[in-house]
């Protein structure tokens, strides 16, 4: 009997190329960072009412963080483009939670197990990066089909932390911390969306939750 054994390659080859704020150059290796999706390099956000290459600003954070410093990254998967999928950091720190939680990319959820869920909730309190203004998902800005910029999210009132968010066909769901859906949801209280206190108040307000 032949013993299947699954392995992961740890690659240590600086310095490092930032191609864009997701995306790494190891010794001619493509690496797209694992679970995160930054603003594509041409893209532009909003804020103040202008224009501005949040983008480009997304490529210049991780370059300027590295900045010729020993990257490290252990493979995780293969994207459809064959570009390997990894986990990556210089020294201790993390690089796709570094980008999430300075706000120069989102925890991409379709992909990733829900670890930068926090770092993105984080960002978007703070109101840091991409989070300082109104900016389109990078996934919707590459599928030339975006919807109009997402307002950052006010601040949650007291402990009343649970989102009560409506989709673009006007179901209303209500999100709870600490699930996968949470973190990349955002509230825009002039929309109509509100937080809520707790179950009992969003289903109440005729609110449910997600099906995921």
């Amino acid at each position: 009997m032949f013993a299947v054994i699954a392995f992961v390659a740890a690659l240590q080859e600086p310095p490092a190329r930032v191609v864009d704020g997701d995306t790494l150059d190891l010794n001619g290796a493509r690496i797209r960072l694992y679970g995160v999706d930054a603003p594509e390099a041409g893209q532009t956000c909003e804020r103040n009412g202008a224009a501005w290459p949040c983008g480009a600003a997304a490529t210049q954070a991780l370059s300027d963080f590295i900045s010729g410093r020993e990257v490290s990254c252990v493979e995780v998967d293969r994207d459809r483009y064959g570009r390997a999928v990894s986990t990556c950091s210089v020294g201790d720190t993390d690089l796709g939670s570094w980008m999430v939680l300075n706000g120069w990319a989102l925890e991409f959820d379709r992909y990733s197990d829900g670890r930068y869920a926090q770092a993105e909730q984080a960002a978007s309190n703070a109101g840091v990066g991409i989070h300082s203004g109104q900016f389109v998902a990078p996934a919707d800005w590459r599928s030339g089909s975006a919807p109009a910029p997402v307002t950052a999210s006010s601040s949650p009132p007291g402990d009343c932390r649970i989102k009560g968010n409506i989709s673009s066909d006007g179901t209303r769901i209500y999100h709870m911390p600490g699930r996968r859906s949470y973190g990349p949801t955002r509230i825009d209280v002039s929309a109509g969306e509100r937080w809520f206190c707790s179950e009992e108040e969003a289903v109440a307000a005729g609110w449910r939750a997600p099906r995921d």
